[in-house]
């Protein structure tokens, strides 16, 4: 048994990639899937979609790198966080649709909350804010949405999960009812201080526990896979929400070490070692892995929409055809325009937390065209991760220590934003050889417990760098264009 399995449930697309022991990648499979919008900043996922590319994929990846279930040592399962679903506990049929992280239905019950006083309450035992952004509230609108659901739900029919519980429990057959503790952290319902779900949450927010799944490590036995999935029982024995995973993948265990990931969104976690931080410029503190029963914390800042800005130059506006035409229009697009683009598609994260604004375009003009909206796509993304930077800088300072930062994530291929990024930052900016740390993260979580592959300090020292990209850009023209950029914010936050 030589071969990891590594299942990447995200949030547009379902991935499976195996890896050798030595983690490199041997063969992989994607499957796209639709998104649901029924209402405006409502977004959601058919569970049989996300199951049945996911049982696909990771077909087609075994069946393209020319072995057989006897050669995989293990399977790891990294996920979209936060993501909802509830379901039945016999038959394993979702009792609607999964509610994706960047739905904002939740905003006014949060908003209530927050006005009720509860997010001390919250903030003190889970780390997170009160938002719509993770699992509790979402869960809550099910329950009472969703004809017979609560009294299914007190009676012990129901099951509540993120993705990994999910995945978990349909590989398993309904064996297993479980997540690791880094997307029990996203729920809004985890202590994560004490490693226990939270009832005097749960409580205030009518969750029955007996709904919730049983939180192990990220490296741990997570069940056996049915037989007729792979013609043989594989064990699951790493699991971790996909930010998370790609922490572990770029070898982030050493407290100041940071990354940052451009997904659908763009998330930014540092390491902060056994301490709790609480950040005192609305960044969350959260859980960044857990092994042998001990959590490592982290600060993180999340940025909704990242990646998923060119997709809307791609599948909303339609003046590209395939992402990787947004860096050739960048390098074309008159840069004196200075069109701005503020994505809050479905409000603003971190450091804004605001769920009511929406997006908006600043700067055009009649010469405006193709190119200058794809170099302001490119620009949000780095603008933005400045914002959090600053915010994580503020809260790290105090502790004598400067964040050094790995990137991942697809957007890192575009060399165009990659150097955007550290002109906007004024700092120098690491590219891994391997982009896919959320697989790989995974995958060494999954392998290591199988025995197959090397402990922590082994797996850091194979960390490679492909390239690091250093800031050539004025500091009077990089703080002249980040002002622009706030007084954008702004007047987005102002309209909406």
């Amino acid at each position: 048994m030589t071969h990891i399995l590594a299942i990447d449930q995200g949030t547009t697309s379902s991935r499976a990639i195996l890896f050798d022991a030595a983690l490199r990648p041997v063969a992989s499979a994607q499957e796209e899937f639709p998104q649901i919008f029924p209402a405006s900043g409502w977004v959601e996922h058919d569970p049989a979609d996300l199951w049945s590319t996911v049982a696909a994929v990771t077909r087609s990846a075994i069946e393209r790198a020319g072995i057989d279930a006897q050669s995989i040592a293990a399977i790891g399962i990294t996920n979209q966080r936060e993501t909802t679903l509830v379901w039945d506990k016999v038959t394993g049929q979702p009792v609607y649709n999964a509610i994706v992280w960047q739905d904002r239905r939740t905003a006014e019950d949060c908003a209530r909350l927050r006005a009720e006083g509860f997010e001390e309450e919250v903030t003190s035992r889970t780390g997170l804010l009160l938002d719509p952004y993770f699992s509790a509230t979402k869960l809550r609108w099910i329950l009472e949405n969703v004809e017979g659901a609560r009294t299914r739900a007190e009676a012990g029919e129901l099951l509540f999960g993120t993705v990994d519980s999910f995945l978990i429990w349909k590989l398993t057959g309904g064996r297993t009812h479980a997540t690791d503790a880094t997307n029990a952290a996203r729920t809004m319902l985890y202590d994560i201080r004490n490693g226990r779900w939270s009832r005097t949450i749960c409580d205030r927010l009518g969750i029955p526990m007996q709904m919730l799944p049983e939180v192990k490590d990220c490296a741990a036995d997570f069940g056996m896979t049915r037989a007729d999935l792979f013609g043989r029982e594989i064990p699951i024995l790493g699991v971790a929400g996909d930010q998370q995973a790609a922490t572990v993948g770029q070898a982030c265990f050493q407290p100041g070490m940071m990354k940052s990931t451009y997904g659908t969104g763009c998330f930014a976690l540092l390491n902060t070692g056994d301490r709790m931080v609480r950040s005192q410029n609305r960044l969350l503190t959260t859980i960044a892995y857990q092994i042998d029963g001990k959590p490592t914390y982290a600060l993180e800042g999340s940025i909704f929409i990242a990646g998923a800005v060119v997709q809307w130059l791609r599948d909303g506006l339609r003046i590209i055809r395939e992402a990787k035409e947004t860096q050739p229009l960048a390098e074309t697009a008159d840069a004196g325009q200075g069109v701005v683009i503020v994505p809050a598609f479905v409000g603003l994260g971190a450091p804004y937390w605001n769920a009511e604004c929406r997006g908006a375009v600043f700067g055009l003009t009649r010469a405006s065209g193709p190119a200058e909206m794809a170099r302001a796509a490119l620009e949000s993304v780095g603008y933005q991760t400045r914002d959090l930077l600053e915010a994580m800088h503020a809260d790290w300072q105090a502790d004598g220590a400067t964040p050094t930062l790995r990137v991942d994530g697809g957007m890192t291929a575009s060399d165009w934003a990659m150097q955007f990024l550290s002109d906007i930052l004024g700092a120098a900016v690491d590219r891994p050889q391997v982009l896919e740390t959320t697989a790989l993260g995974v995958a060494w979580l999954a392998g290591w417990r199988a025995g197959v592959c090397p402990g922590p300090d082994e797996f850091a020292a194979t960390w490679a760098l492909d390239r690091t990209f250093r800031p050539d850009m004025t500091e009077a023209d990089r703080e002249a264009r980040y002002g622009r950029w706030k007084r954008a914010v702004a007047a987005t936050i102002s309209f909406g």
